[in-house]
């Protein structure tokens, strides 16, 4: 039988074989493991990709947002406007600092922050506002970081899914920003194991960062403040500059699986395909559809050899983490609905043409059956 997986991680290794295996016998012959010059390397080459002045390599994404956060001073009596449909990590970040949740509703077609919501969310302890680009599709900055800027608060872009050229952080001019990205392997840009940066145009922000990164510490035994143990190790440094000028290539190849999918699937009976939001850019780190009868369609497709992922089938405030927080069903009945209906198809930059038509082909087979 056909075998079609939801992502190929071997692919971009045969891809860029040569250079990320020199890559990987520069930094051994070094004999420099903890940041230095190849974390350094990556790190301009990154801001300069993302259109900012400075990039932090930390541990993962999750990281990277607590740094910032913190940095930011928010903790115990400050409350982060968040998605109420996002990956939990999103949460994590606010509460492991001891700050509020205020969770918002999505917009239905785009799934991300609904900005027309969040004035309304806004208390005298919101401190900032934390959008998802989820999918890989950016959020309305415009708009959010014009209420930011309304009420004087901080954003940090949850940018986890959506590394696109020039992309982030958002209007820097209005409100003072960050974005936090994971490089975990399965990104658009991934790395061999778990990786994170914080991108800002805010020298005292990216400061504080490098220094909540290593121990709260610029001089090594001489601590600042209380820190964290979390940095882009080298080798992770130098696989990722090793991919970053692939990237462009590969989101554009994952575009075009999308435009096929749109192509194909448009006619598809109760299928919802994603819709790109007015002035919002997609990278396509995924393809979710969504589909009532969602349970017996990713059955099929798997039946079939192909594989898909639901993202994400339990929404934060109903997981057993934040049980605590005495949510219960119906509070967010958008996110609910999308947690019940969601499926990522596959889109990564290695999928053939022919393994994306076997693909809307069994879709559509499902749909009209």
């Amino acid at each position: 039988m056909r075998q079609v997986p939801f992502l190929d991680l071997k692919a971009p290794y045969i891809e860029l074989k040569n250079e990320l295996d020199a890559a990987y016998k520069r930094v051994m012959e070094g004999g420099w493991y903890i940041m230095g010059d190849e974390l350094e390397a990556f790190e301009q080459a990154f801001a300069d990709y993302c259109g900012a002045a400075y990039c932090v390599g930390v541990g993962n994404g999750l990281e990277a947002m607590v740094l910032v956060l913190k940095a930011w001073g928010i903790g115990p009596g400050s409350a982060v406007i968040v998605p109420s449909n996002t990956y939990i990590a999103t949460w994590l970040a606010v509460s492991e600092l001891g700050a509020e949740l205020q969770p918002v509703e999505p917009r239905p077609a785009s799934y991300n922050l609904d900005p027309e919501r969040i004035e309304a969310a806004i208390t005298p302890a919101t401190r900032a506002i934390l959008p998802v680009h989820l999918y890989g599709q950016q959020a309305e900055m415009e708009a959010i970081t014009e209420i930011a800027a309304k009420h004087g608060l901080l954003v940090l872009e949850d940018s986890a899914q959506m590394h696109l050229q020039g992309a982030a952080p958002y209007r820097s001019d209005l409100v003072d920003c960050a974005a936090a990205f994971s490089f975990y392997p399965g990104k658009n840009l991934g790395a061999l194991g778990d990786a994170g940066a914080v991108v800002t145009k805010n020298a005292e922000l990216a400061e504080k960062v490098r220094v909540l990164r290593n121990y709260g510490s610029r001089v090594k035994y001489q601590n600042e403040v209380r820190g964290h143990n979390s940095r882009l190790d080298t080798l992770q440094a130098a696989f990722l500059a090793a991919k970053l000028p692939k990237l462009n290539d590969w989101n554009t190849r994952r575009e075009a699986t999308a435009a096929y999918y749109y192509e194909h699937l448009a006619e598809a009976p109760g299928l919802v395909l994603p819709r790109i939001q007015s002035g919002c850019r997609h990278g396509w780190h995924l393809f979710p559809v969504r589909h009532p009868r969602r349970d017996a369609l990713q059955a099929q497709l798997t039946a079939k050899g192909i594989g898909t992922l639901i993202h994400y089938p339990v929404p934060p405030h109903l997981s057993q983490a934040y049980s605590g927080l005495g949510y219960q069903a119906g509070d967010f009945p958008l996110a609910e609905e999308i947690a019940a209906t969601e499926l990522s198809l596959p889109i990564g930059p290695h999928l053939s043409r022919d393994d994306a038509a076997y693909v809307a082909d069994a879709v559509l087979e499902f749909c009209q059956g």
